[in-house]
């Protein structure tokens, strides 16, 4: 008879996830990790778990989850199949450098090796794409393994981590003991460091603070953004993190990604001071890699990174610091550079020029996005979520809504279709009483529209924006820039998106004219109901600055 101190590892894995703060997890079940899903039977007061109908979705909703509270998001799906079906979201994890854990159910131990049922190395299948891919090996090592996963997605640059369970490990009864939760100190930055930085930009005639990343708090947003009103330094955010500036900020002037001012992107080159703070100099964000030419750049470069190796790994810079963001901002708040009201004329310069962009021009369509986005964004709520899938769609609440702390934009910088909506479930369960939006095409909706499902079980309740132009919208305008008049392949044929909706219990509209649309978003708000609201888009209007009948128009994403 087994000791009644001896669990199984599914019940000590249970529990030290729960020791370690996670509250909220995402699976799909499978048959690979049942003494798992057994266990959490017995915990449902501790861990809340939300069940996905796709694991791709999942994995996305547990990527999401970081992102909103700088916490290991965490996913269990099973084996194979189920794995795979994963992987997105354990990309997008790396590509965002969000903190995430995907625990996989996997075959015996006896089986390995022998292409057994649904059998895949995740070793190999994930070790490019995550910070660290390990398999349990023994029962009573699961909570040593657990909590270095936990540290490890946290550490420097942060990430997903994959943890592999053999099923006869999850079963084997052990006498280990959980571990506690830990926390560590975090560096500070140098003196010296501060001290040559405001000599560089202090030399400079017209600067630029570029920032992005991941692991922002409000507060080390109000803290950057001090540093930068008191210094009249002009901010720009990189692809998809317009949410590291405070709300309608002053300083203000764009972001460097697909919606951006065309502007901003020409008026980097007299940019003689570039401060990054978070942001990795990604590709969309350096435009391909040509509007700032790696590796060494004619201007100085003073990179802020929580992680070393990225410091200079592409770029190099006239001064890297190895810093978090929360660290940095707090301790730049209040320095001051000598003479910096000299930059006021090129800081005006930028920020007339981004809030000439933010106007939209009169778009020749029933439905013109321009003036309805615009007006959308005179009504929501300052403490609001947005959440973006991938494509040209989200160009018009990129470029026509306002973002900035204490609202939140949530939206994958690897650019993963199906990625919308299951992080604006997270987000309505999460925060039940904000405002959350999401804005996704018909294409992305036919990825991922069936977790409405999962919606309905967990009453969410965010407003869902359908985009419905009937073709991949970004890949039919590189075709028509690069080979026009060739489209193959981007047409749509969509089901009755409002049918399919209403089954979920939404409150649904269609909206095909302008004039219905501001009227259509009031009666949603209204019914305190999970919404869905199809935008009848012409399918000639490829992006915000792309018609195919204006001959004057020029690709800028």
């Amino acid at each position: 008879m087994v000791n009644a101190q001896f669990k199984s590892g599914g019940r000590i894995l249970v529990e030290q996830i729960i020791r370690l703060k996670t509250d909220l997890a995402f699976f799909v079940p499978g048959e690979s990790y049942l003494d798992v899903l057994n266990s959490m039977y017995d915990k449902k007061k501790e861990l809340k778990l939300i069940n996905a109908r796709h694991e791709a979705a999942a994995a996305n909703m547990a990527e999401a989850y970081g992102k909103l509270t700088g916490k290991p998001g965490v996913a269990f799906v099973t084996r194979g199949p189920g794995a795979c079906h994963a992987s997105i979201g354990v990309h997008i994890a790396f590509q965002d450098s969000t903190p995430m854990i995907l625990f996989i159910g996997q075959v015996s131990t006896k089986a390995l090796g022998r292409e057994a049922f649904q059998e895949i190395d995740y070793k190999h299948m994930f070790h490019s794409i995550s910070k660290w891919v390990t398999e349990i090996d023994r029962v009573e090592r699961i909570p040593e393994i657990v909590s270095k996963a936990y540290k490890i997605a946290q550490a420097g640059r942060p990430g997903p981590v994959v943890i592999s369970m053999p099923e006869n490990v999850l079963t084997d009864k052990t006498a280990a003991t959980t571990l506690p939760f830990f926390s560590t100190e975090a560096s500070t930055v140098k003196s010296g460091s501060i001290h040559k930085l405001k000599e560089i930009l202090r030399s400079s005639t017209k600067p630029l603070m570029l920032l992005g990343g991941g692991s922002w708090s409000d507060q080390s947003v109000q803290s950057i953004c001090n540093f930068a009103k008191l210094n009249h330094l002009p901010i720009a955010t990189s692809f998809r993190r317009l949410d590291c500036v405070t709300l309608q900020n002053k300083n203000f002037v764009g972001d460097f990604g697909t919606s951006g001012p065309p502007t901003l992107i020409e008026n980097m080159q007299e940019v003689d001071a570039l401060l990054v703070v978070g942001a990795r100099l990604g590709e969309m964000t350096t435009q391909g890699y040509k509007m700032l030419q790696p590796p060494l750049l004619n201007k100085d470069l003073i990179h802020v990174h929580v992680s070393q190796e990225e410091i200079g790994s592409v770029f190099t810079p006239t001064l890297g610091i190895e810093a978090s963001s929360e660290v940095f901002s707090k301790i730049i708040e209040n320095e001051k550079i000598e003479d910096s009201s000299k930059f006021n004329n090129w800081l005006h310069k930028l920020r007339q020029e981004y809030l000439a962009d933010k106007k939209p021009k009169q778009y020749y369509s029933d439905l013109d996005l321009g003036e309805a986005i615009t007006n959308l964004a005179n009504i929501v709520e300052e403490d609001c979520i947005y959440t973006l899938d991938a494509g040209n769609h989200s160009g018009w609440p990129q470029r026509f809504l306002n973002f900035g702390r204490p609202s939140r934009l949530i939206g994958s910088t690897c650019g993963s279709m199906g990625y919308g909506i299951p992080a604006a479930l997270v987000a309505s369960i999460l925060f039940p009483n904000k405002m959350v939006i999401g804005f996704i095409g018909d294409g992305g909706f036919m990825m991922s529209g069936l977790e409405l499902g999962t919606a309905l079980q967990y009453n969410a309740k965010p407003l869902i924006f359908i985009f419905n132009n009937q073709n991949y919208g970004t890949i039919r305008m590189h075709q028509e820039r690069e080979y026009p008049g060739r489209v193959f392949g981007t047409d749509l044929k969509n089901p009755d998106f409002l049918t399919l909706a209403s089954s979920f219990d939404a409150f649904t509209r269609r909206v095909s004219q302008t004039k219905d649309f501001m009227p259509t978003v009031e009666e949603a708000l209204r019914s305190k109901k999970l919404s869905v609201i199809e935008l009848v888009i012409d399918k000639h209007q490829l992006s915000t600055r792309m018609h195919l009948n204006d001959k004057n128009s020029k690709d800028k994403k």
